[in-house]
């Protein structure tokens, strides 16, 4: 998957999820599939709620977290793909 500086990620209306302890259970309703994910993948669910820019992304969690940033940049690809994949994130141009 193709990821721009301004391609715009949010999470689709598909899905139900809620917090656990820091991390984050997710329900695909048209599967019927849990999927959980971590304080950090968490962290990005959450950022995602609303409509964000991948650079806008990249951005907060830069100042939330100490990595260096291609790290993050190859991690939230990897991330946003799969979510993507499992029709749990849209992404547009």
């Amino acid at each position: 998957m193709f990821l721009s500086e301004e391609s715009r990620l949010v999470v689709s209306k598909d899905q139900v999820s809620c917090d656990l302890a820091g991390e984050a259970a997710i329900l695909n309703l048209k599967n019927g599939v849990y999927y959980g994910l971590d304080p950090v993948g968490a962290r990005i669910w959450n950022l995602i709620q609303e409509p964000r820019s991948f650079a806008e992304l990249r951005s907060t969690l830069l100042s939330e977290y100490e990595v260096d940033s291609p790290r993050l940049d190859s991690d939230i690809r990897e991330l946003i793909g799969k979510l993507s994949e499992q029709g749990l994130v849209e992404v547009t141009a």
